[in-house]
């Protein structure tokens, strides 16, 4: 399998990485179809699947439900075999979301990410956005906080994850990868993948598949010819459609 470099960060990544949302949370969802949250057993299979296909990208956060203590107690003894990101700024109770920015949330969320995942540190850590991209980025202070779990060796590489182009450009002058949506419906970033590409920002595309609206044959080779983008994030619960999302990535 070829893996893309992530910008500046020296990552190696392969082109489609897991989206663990389906093993944490079946609530709130933006899919076509309902689904049952698979059991601990099929948990299990399914990560130590994704591995043993290559992929070694593992994107997650406080707002997938058990994903992320799911991801811990499956995988963590295969720690050097993936990277992992999660989200800081919104967690999932009682059936919404809920969303804190404060220096003190955001260091309880690393913290709490940390030991869900049984980890030292967490490779990337995107901010997870609301929709007001520019409310977060300038009158909160997510971002000095980040830095500082950082400098702390708590985390290794910043990101947004955000909603808005606008948002995307303003984080350029502080994060190491943008995550993006991006796919065959909604090409709006296109130029701020530029950008950022240009300024050896990394690129994760989400939502290639527009939630599952699009059809895998024609949606990821479409998001992985844009030679900006890494690595684009699918979720799933079948290895078998994983399997056919990486031969169409090669």
């Amino acid at each position: 399998m070829h893996h893309r470099i992530l910008g500046n960060t020296r990552l190696s990544l392969s082109p489609i990485g897991f989206g663990a949302f389906k093993i944490g949370r079946n609530l709130g969802i933006k899919y076509p179809s309902e689904y049952d949250l698979p059991d601990d057993a099929s948990v299990d299979r399914l990560l130590n699947g994704v591995l043993d296909l290559g992929i070694n990208l593992i994107d997650t956060a406080p707002a997938y439900g058990l994903s992320e203590e799911r991801i811990g107690k499956s995988i963590a003894h295969r720690r050097n075999e993936y990277t992992i990101s999660t989200k800081v700024g919104e967690t999932f109770e009682n059936g919404q979301s809920v969303y804190d920015y404060s220096a003190a949330a955001v260091r309880q969320s690393v913290h709490c990410s940390l030991q869900r995942l049984r980890t030292d540190v967490l490779d990337i850590v995107f901010i997870h956005s609301n929709g007001d991209d520019e409310t977060i980025l300038t009158q909160t202070d997510v971002v000095p906080t980040l830095e500082s779990l950082r400098n702390e060796g708590h985390i290794r590489w910043l990101g947004m994850s955000g909603k808005t182009v606008d948002g995307a450009r303003r984080a350029m002058s502080w994060a190491d990868v943008l995550m993006v949506e991006y796919h065959l419906n909604d090409r709006s970033h296109e130029p701020v993948m530029a950008e950022a590409h240009a300024k050896s920002i990394g690129i994760v595309v989400k939502k290639g598949l527009a939630s599952g609206n699009l059809p895998a044959t024609a949606a990821i080779p479409f998001v992985l010819n844009n030679s900006t983008v890494t690595s684009l994030i699918v979720g799933g619960l079948n290895l078998d459609h994983l399997k056919e999302n990486l031969r169409l990535a090669m």
